[in-house]
């Protein structure tokens, strides 16, 4: 399977640290964002969105990473980041949901004014912009941790890939200056998280360059 990425962006490495956990081998593409290349003909006709990452098994072509990532659950059959129980998967699916519409883009509001901006644009961080999304990022920063309360994973007992998918954008909480501090649980929960192999393997070098 080919794996279209860019190891700076979260989603990207949500899909190479879940094929890592499973022992799934991903023929990775590199695909240059800051040089225009998911914006040129040929990529746009994988993935007419225009993002990474994108994953090629055969003739068939899968966008969304949280999509990719159940796919190559399902190419393992019994692992336990997806559950085959039907309240418990369904419950990974919400987390996952949660995280595309609520997540997300709180977090990605505050990598783009603190961390990225600049570099593309040679414009520093509009402070209203970074006040609206830290003020974004509490409301729904307050939902995780309540729910992690007492809480190992999101999901049952053991990691799932609404873990996975939910850590995902925090791999830039210090240098984006995502407000984690005061949230305990969610501190907890991620420290776990990055202790597993499959994310420590996939850790891109140089946490401050350009991503997604």
């Amino acid at each position: 399977m080919k794996h279209y990425a860019n190891p700076m962006s979260p989603n990207s490495r949500k899909v190479a640290a879940v094929a890592q956990h499973l022992g799934i081998a991903l023929d990775t593409k590199v695909v240059n964002i800051p040089a225009g290349e998911t914006r040129q003909p040929e990529f746009l006709k994988i993935n007419p969105n225009g993002k990474v990452p994108v994953l090629e098994d055969g003739n068939f072509v899968l966008w969304e990473s949280n999509a990719i990532c159940q796919y190559l659950c399902d190419q393992k059959p019994g692992n336990a980041l997806l559950p085959t129980n039907p309240k418990n998967r369904a419950d990974v699916t919400r987390w996952q949901s949660w995280e595309l519409a609520h997540w997300d883009p709180a977090c990605a509001s505050l990598i783009w004014e603190n961390l990225l901006k600049k570099g593309f644009t040679g414009q520093g961080p509009d402070p209203a912009a970074v006040k609206a999304g830290e003020d974004k990022f509490h409301t729904v920063a307050k939902v995780l941790d309540g729910h992690l309360k007492g809480r190992e994973y999101l999901v049952g007992s053991s990691l799932t890939l609404a873990d996975i998918s939910v850590a995902a954008y925090l791999m830039y909480a210090q240098p984006a200056k995502i407000p984690v501090e005061g949230y305990a649980n969610i501190k907890r929960w991620l420290a776990n998280v990055e202790k597993l192999e499959a994310w420590k393997k996939t850790a891109p070098q140089g946490m401050n360059a350009a991503a997604e």
